[in-house]
């Protein structure tokens, strides 16, 4: 029992001074200097709405460029998938998740059927026989070419288009 009680005041004794200082420390006044001159507590009006419109076009730039490239990797991306022997022609939806597909591969025309379970060929055509059968015009091979309006060229004449389809035309990404 004694050495119990000696070896409690022992571990006081190392324990005390530790505390004695940590003690002092909370005491000490801070040394604030008050004579410090102030700074000016708001700044100018013009000066922050020039700064605020030099982010704000620093922002709109950042976002047209990011809109720039994500539209050049998007074009590389489709130039590269699509290569140039496949096209599309046709599309007819039949319902939920059906469709017939009319697609060139080279020079045939090819009419796919697509559905939940993949992707079937239904029936090819020549070049000729899909022009006889008005599936592509005479004017299919030119994609940049006008097409007819008037129904001429074996296709099917090209719907007129009011002014909400050529805006959406024009601005739809592709």
């Amino acid at each position: 029992m004694l050495t119990r009680s000696l070896s409690a005041a022992l571990g006081g004794l190392l324990v005390l001074p530790a505390t004695v200082l940590a003690a002092d420390g909370e005491d000490t006044r801070l040394n604030l200097d008050t004579a410090a001159p102030k700074v000016a507590e708001h700044a100018s009006g013009s000066g922050t709405l020039v700064r605020t419109i030099v982010g704000l076009a620093v922002v709109i730039g950042v976002i047209y460029g990011v809109t720039w490239v994500l539209r050049q990797v998007k074009a590389s991306r489709e130039d590269t998938a699509s290569g140039k022997g496949l096209a599309p022609i046709a599309s007819l939806p039949l319902g939920p998740n059906r469709a017939l597909h009319l697609v060139r591969a080279g020079s045939e025309v090819v009419l796919v059927g697509a559905g939940e379970h993949g992707v079937v060929p239904i029936r090819t055509y020549s070049e000729l026989q899909a022009r006889e059968l008005g599936l592509i015009g005479d004017d299919a091979d030119a994609d940049d070419a006008p097409r007819p309006r008037g129904g001429g060229g074996g296709g099917f004449p090209r719907p007129r288009r009011d002014w909400l389809s050529e805006l959406r035309a024009r601005t739809v990404l592709k």
